[in-house]
């Protein structure tokens, strides 16, 4: 998109050239459905369904029971909505930040976003593999409480780096804010499948995901912008991460606190 932009400029891009980015992503649609067809079941479960152990009501078991709904609670404030708070603060709301709170223009704001992306990103890889040695919990629950201490001070940081032009310092700043998404992002996916049984696996998974990533994490945006629109606080961090950092706090009390996750895959 942004290459489209430049080449074209902003009245070929607003007339016709904001179409040419849909075209890769409809090629990406593609390798995905021939990437999901060509995925297995894992061995656990293969091996649970050749031995007639798959579950026959998922559903009732994975919600329909006291330990089986407090599980997905567990997952949903434990995990799903404290990682949708940071991801969308770290990632979408920062760029709307620069360009239409602080005014600073596409090329700069863009730059200084994708930089930082593409240092944090792979960091990902890092963080799933530290928790491997040292636990999911601890990294999950030292970035969700880094975010809360932190994001009011890193934008008001990016608000007067702005000022003084120092987009080196912006983009430091944003690649923080990534640091605190790697530490939650990178043992989450691992941390939310030890948590339920193999047999339920996928059912229990279905309602904390996307309500916590989706709705939760999702309304971060509209949030921050409505409390910005509603106070007038334009020049610094937006109010709305005051609830942000009591969403992310609680959620790191409740990830640390919860139930230890079922002993048997079965």
């Amino acid at each position: 998109m942004l290459a489209c932009r430049l080449t074209l400029g902003e009245e070929g891009f607003r007339a016709w050239g904001w179409r040419i980015p849909f075209l890769p992503s409809a090629l990406l649609v593609v390798f995905s459905i021939n990437l999901r067809l060509k995925l297995s079941e894992s061995p656990v479960f293969e091996q649970m369904r050749q031995a007639g152990k798959v579950s026959r009501a998922p559903v009732p078991e994975s919600f329909g029971t006291r330990q089986g709904f407090g599980y997905a609670l567990y997952a949903l404030f434990g995990a799903t909505a404290g990682l949708g708070c940071v991801w969308y603060t770290g990632q979408f709301y920062a760029l709307y930040f620069l360009q239409s709170v602080l005014k600073v223009d596409f090329l700069t704001a863009n730059v200084c976003v994708a930089i930082a992306l593409a240092i944090g990103t792979p960091l990902v890889v890092v963080s799933g593999a530290l928790s491997d040695g040292i636990g999911r919990r601890p990294l999950i629950v030292t970035g969700l409480l880094l975010a809360a201490a932190l994001y009011i001070h890193i934008y008001m940081g990016v608000a007067s780096a702005t000022a003084a032009h120092n987009y080196v310092a912006v983009t430091a700043l944003f690649l923080a804010q990534l640091v605190l998404v790697v530490l939650v992002y990178g043992p989450n996916a691992a941390f939310l499948v030890e948590l339920f049984p193999a047999r339920l696996r996928y059912t229990s998974l279905s309602l904390p995901y996307p309500i916590g990533i989706g709705i939760l994490g999702g309304f971060v945006p509209l949030i921050s912008l409505s409390l910005v629109s509603y106070t007038g606080n334009r020049q610094h961090l937006p109010r709305p991460d005051l609830s942000h950092r009591d969403r992310t706090s609680k959620n790191a009390v409740t990830s640390w606190i919860g139930q230890t996750r079922p002993k048997s895959t079965s």
